[in-house]
């Protein structure tokens, strides 16, 4: 483990104090949680008293079935595979998903180049329903466009933001496609219709397809004749 990631962990540790929730390093590598009610005073410290001067990118991250890992598979499944086109079905979401603790954080990772160190940084909204974080544009400009990204693509809302809307999608587009709960094959499509001169929206048209799993079989040793 680098020395300069176990100095940067005391030092954090002594200007975030009781602000962290925790902190660990894993492959040289320092991470901290910061309560989302006092996220933007701690990134604020972070900047102001342990240089980081930079804000390298802002995500937001969706934990939803965190851990699952429904590809690796040793048999047969009788209905076929079907991850990321059935798992979540309309009638098993909507209560269970929208409860669920903790399932979306926002992650800031951080530069110093006066230390040459990173940091990453992790702020879990208090709630699932309406996720929301304050906005870190006073703290660092380049946050704009990073915050209108996390909230057009996983629906996180940044109170204080001056134009949170969209930035990637279209204007109506409903729903936040980087959910893992939203469909590979989203809720509309799109095309230009030529003879009414503009873009329409209709059903989708492609059809769920579901694979067979790909079998894990172990050799089984050699007879010997």
């Amino acid at each position: 483990m680098k020395q300069s990631v176990l100095d940067l962990q005391t030092r954090v540790n002594d200007v975030l104090g009781d602000m962290l929730l925790s902190s660990n390093i894993a492959l040289d590598e320092l991470t901290i949680e910061l309560p989302a009610d006092k996220a933007f005073a701690g990134l604020q410290k972070c900047r102001d008293q342990l240089g980081f001067e930079q804000l390298i990118d802002l995500c937001g991250v969706d934990y939803l079935d965190y851990g699952k890992a429904n590809w690796e598979t040793l048999g047969a499944a009788n209905t076929g595979f079907s991850r990321g086109v059935f798992d979540f079905a309309e009638d098993e979401t909507s209560a269970e998903h929208l409860e669920m603790e903790r399932r979306f954080a926002v992650v800031y990772h951080l530069l110093s180049i006066r230390h040459n160190v990173r940091l990453r940084v992790k702020v879990y909204p208090a709630q699932t329903q309406m996720p929301v974080v304050d906005s870190v544009i006073d703290i660092w400009s380049v946050a704009n466009w990073f915050e209108r990204e996390a909230f057009d693509l996983m629906g996180i809302l940044f109170q204080g933001h001056p134009d949170l809307r969209r930035i990637l999608t279209d204007y109506g587009f409903v729903g936040h496609p980087l959910r893992k709960d939203f469909p590979l094959t989203g809720h509309v499509e799109m095309r230009y219709d030529a003879d009414k001169g503009r873009v329409i929206y209709e059903p989708v048209s492609i059809e769920n397809r579901v694979n067979v799993p790909r079998v894990i079989r172990h050799k089984s040793p050699v007879k010997a004749q």
